[in-house]
């Protein structure tokens, strides 16, 4: 965490996304399978930082920056983001919520993509809660596509990324609070950690109670 002149807190943290995608194809289930089998894979490292953790608490988007390198041979090896968005638990919907991320970044030609990544968490079991917030369905678009243009845009290909837990428990050593104080920092990841096991509850803590309800009926 950073407290700036202006007194605001920032977090952030580093996250790695590895997945296969198949080129020339739309759907992500058959992307990850058809890129499996040739072998075609595509990762990404990525440093995602909340500027402002009280304006990131108050944003029903959530947004953040995220900043690294994505990574496929098969476009020309590591490649650094030129810009990157990441937006934390969207509401899309009764029940189901979207985690966001967009890639500005170019193949090794110079040509520019966009790798345009949602995570779904849906009403359900809160068994599911590992898959579905370790689980980026990709794509790759061809030019520097915001999410208004994408609906029109070439798909240069498609398929899924995941995180793996021992990913997930480096990426747990990753978080960083910067502060006058000790408490302060380990006080601003309790919030954003608050917040994030918060959305999940909303999600998944609705059909358990639910139950009980039913079961005390």
């Amino acid at each position: 965490m950073k407290r700036g002149a202006e007194g605001r807190t920032s977090v952030r943290f580093t996250e790695e996304m590895k997945g296969h995608v198949s080129f020339g194809e739309r759907d992500h289930e058959r992307g990850a399978r058809e890129g499996r089998d040739a072998g075609t894979r595509l990762m990404f490292h990525l440093t995602i930082q909340v500027e402002d953790l009280d304006r990131f608490e108050a944003d029903e988007m959530r947004g953040a920056s995220a900043e690294g390198w994505v990574r496929c041979e098969a476009l020309g090896g590591r490649l650094p983001v030129e810009r990157g968005a990441f937006n934390l638990f969207v509401d899309d919907g009764p029940g189901r919520k979207r985690m966001l991320y967009r890639l500005f970044f170019r193949d090794g030609v110079g040509h520019p993509l966009t790798l345009a990544g949602f995570k779904v968490v849906r009403e359900r079991s809160g068994g599911h809660a590992w898959r579905d917030t370790s689980t980026l369905y990709t794509r790759v678009l061809r030019g520097h596509v915001e999410e208004e243009g994408e609906p029109g845009a070439e798909v240069v290909a498609s398929g899924i990324l995941r995180l793996r837990p021992w990913d997930f428990a480096r990426q747990l050593t990753t978080f960083r609070a910067g502060s006058t104080s000790l408490a302060g920092g380990v006080a601003a990841i309790g919030r954003f950690d608050a917040l994030f096991l918060g959305q999940l509850w909303q999600v998944y803590g609705r059909p358990l109670v639910r139950g009980l309800r039913g079961r005390g009926g």
